[in-house]
């Protein structure tokens, strides 16, 4: 047996209440034992003065779908104390997939995940996606079936209504990923083809979802103008369809929502009140981040990467572009028109752009002495979509609001390609445990690691995982709550936290003394008939 003692150590058991001081005995993966004093031959772990062990963090929105097989040791997130993480997000990942549709998710979300020419994209289903990560990876992972993806497999890249035959069998593939132990679906609905889907459409999957007991995680139709609106829709077809309601990256962003986050929260309140069953994440930074093709209104993108590429060389359809970007507000941007000095480029696949990266649309339109959507247009097609962008659009007081909302978790949101992506994939969790607790007092310490650990692991309904408690997995975090500091910036955004010295995952060691171990303990995260995860 493989033993390990954690001795005379503060103990945060993610439940939100008081630490406790004590000893922990891992064995074989687990938590076996917790005690005033534990009498036992194991290794005693070192542990620096005034740490403290808490579960493992738990990302609820990440995109490293590729990321976990391409760079497994992931040194963004074991680093941070991540030990699961929640993929498939925002409606685009690689499963269920079929060829055809696989070419076109891998071009329209290169700027997320990359799109290496190399790599073996051999699994169709999410049971052989799942199979792939359990070859090996180190944290955690749990998957979110992409309704933009079935969308793609089964009614393509137009913008038109969904018949009912294939309502029913983007249910039926839907039905399967659950089966096949995925934890819910995900939607991006300012994201081609996904917001091509009506409320109907949404309704009739999110149903399929509520008899799986998993949760619906929408990206939402806006943002910015219509913020509320998009957020009401949501937390209609929860109560229409009683599918639990997650809301990622819940934010209110642009001028036009400056301070109105507590309108969302009174909404979600009654909602509450009503029965329905809502949490959300949130990334604790201001600017957001995504692709420079997401501005683009959603009929440029109708038929996919290619067809849009084909429109941005042609006049007309250039012309109506730049209409809706500049002067009616594009839907791609959130219903707003796009404020080109907040549009910051961190990254591109072409690498003679590369001398962009870091620079505003409206600064390298100024010293050209062009308009900004004429760069836009460049960008796009020089880059065939892949450009990345950090959009400077959120509000410090909405981020507070809503962080310490009762339902309330981590996510990351973080993207890890690109020259200078936004620091949230290097540092989202010792950033709220610095900033939002130590140095701010928005959350207490118990409170905080409750919301990143015990609070997402119910939503996920992880009945071993999220709490120290024996019989547990031994998903562990030992850091010093003084020291604890995310050092990613928009400037260097690779750049490892400080204050976490080990971490755990299935007991083992992913991070010990500091540096990333290279162990691969994580494994897929999959869920039986009744939603809870199987051994």
């Amino acid at each position: 047996m493989t033993s390990l003692l954690f001795r005379d150590i503060d103990i945060v058991d993610g439940t939100g209440g008081p630490r406790t001081h004590g000893d922990v005995l891992v064995r074989d993966g687990r938590i076996a034992e917790i005690a005033d004093s534990i009498h036992t031959d194991a290794p005693v772990i070192d542990v620096r003065p005034g740490s403290v062990l808490t579960p493992g963090f738990i990302d609820m929105h990440a995109h490293s779908d590729l990321y976990l097989l391409t760079h497994p040791e992931h040194i963004p997130k074991i680093t941070q104390g991540v030990t699961t993480e929640v993929i498939g997000q925002d409606g685009l990942s690689y499963a269920p997939i079929d060829d055809a549709a696989l070419a076109l998710v891998r071009k329209q979300i290169a700027g997320w995940n990359g799109n290496p020419a190399d790599f073996d994209f051999s699994w169709r289903t999410v049971g052989q996606y799942l199979d792939r990560l359990d070859q090996g990876i180190t944290p955690n992972a749990a998957y979110l079936v992409p309704q933009g993806t079935l969308r793609l497999l089964v009614v393509g890249a137009d913008q038109r209504a969904a018949t009912t035959s294939e309502i029913d069998r983007m249910c039926a593939l839907l039905a399967q990923g659950l089966d096949e132990g995925a934890v819910g679906m995900s939607s991006g609905l300012t994201y081609t083809p996904g917001m091509y889907a009506d409320t109907g459409e949404l309704a009739a999957l999110c149903a399929v979802v509520a008899s799986y007991g998993g949760f619906y995680a929408p990206h939402t139709r806006s943002y910015g103008a219509g913020a509320l609106e998009a957020y009401a829709e949501m937390i209609g077809l929860a109560k229409a369809t009683g599918c639990a309601l997650h809301l990622t990256h819940a934010t209110m962003n642009f001028g036009v929502n400056r301070g109105r986050a507590p309108e969302l929260l009174a909404m979600i309140a009654r909602a509450r009140a009503d029965g329905c069953d809502i949490t959300l994440d949130t990334y604790p930074y201001l600017p957001g981040s995504t692709t420079l093709s997401a501005l683009l209104p959603s009929w440029a993108m109708s038929g996919g990467p290619d067809v849009a590429l084909d429109r941005l060389g042609d006049p007309a359809a250039r012309s109506r572009i730049a209409a809706d970007v500049d002067v009616h507000g594009s839907d791609g941007c959130h219903g707003v028109t796009v404020e080109w000095e907040t549009i910051q480029i961190s990254g591109v696949g072409n690498d003679e752009l590369a001398e962009h990266v870091g620079r505003t649309v409206a600064e390298i339109a100024a010293e050209r002495g062009t308009a900004p959507v004429e760069v836009f247009f460049e960008l796009l097609e020089r880059d065939q979509l892949a450009t990345t962008i950090l959009q400077h659009v959120g509000h410090e007081e909405n981020v507070r609001a809503i962080m310490v909302d009762a339902g309330h978790m981590g996510g990351s949101d973080g993207l890890l390609v690109g020259a200078r992506p936004h620091p949230r994939a290097w540092g989202t969790f010792p950033r709220y445990l610095s900033r939002y607790v130590r140095e701010l007092g928005v959350l207490g310490l118990e409170d905080c690691v409750h919301h990143l650990t015990g609070r997402p692991a119910a939503r996920l309904r992880l009945a071993e995982r999220g709490l120290i408690r024996p019989g547990f997995a031994a998903d562990l975090v030992v850091f010093d709550p003084a020291t604890i500091h995310d050092t990613a910036t928009f400037e260097q955004p690779r750049q490892q936290a400080r204050g976490i010295q080990h971490v755990l995952v299935n007991g083992e060691f992913a991070v010990e003394n500091g540096t990333a171990t290279g162990v691969r303990a994580g494994r897929a995260l999959r869920m039986d008939a009744t939603r809870e995860e199987t051994r």
